[in-house]
């Protein structure tokens, strides 16, 4: 069993699946993703079940593997969790960062919304406290 490979495998459907490449009840094929990553169908198995294990996935006997569907509570515990550890991250950055990462934390915000609405940001980095 080659488990860095089926690593990589697990980590880069994670991804996908995360950043909503793959969407809830995609279907999986076993043999376009051996094709897609230079693997056996045995390596993509393995993938496909630790992603099982994760709920990530689910695995149906006969039909194949497909991207989970969560449920309407799974989604809203998924972002009760999300909100503890985001508000824990800013209360970190804002204890540890100094004066240099405040400024460099809100260029980037200001060019981020320039980029998305091609506007001026003048008015908008009033609100971060420039």
């Amino acid at each position: 069993m080659d488990t860095s490979t089926t690593s990589h495998i697990v980590e880069s459907l994670t991804r996908a699946i995360v950043e909503h490449r793959l969407l809830p009840g995609t279907k999986l094929a076993e043999q376009k993703l051996a094709d897609h990553f230079g693997v056996s169908r045995t390596l993509v198995r393995q993938a496909l079940f630790q992603l099982s294990q994760n709920r990530l996935i689910r695995l149906e006997p006969a039909r194949g593997a497909f991207v989970a569907t969560p449920s309407v509570d799974e989604a809203q515990q998924v972002f009760a969790v999300r909100r503890m550890l985001e508000g824990a991250m800013v209360r970190a950055f804002v204890a540890q960062s100094t004066a240099a990462q405040i400024r460099a934390l809100k260029a980037h915000v200001a060019a981020e919304k320039k980029a998305m609405d091609g506007g001026d940001v003048g008015q908008r980095t009033e609100l971060l406290g420039d």
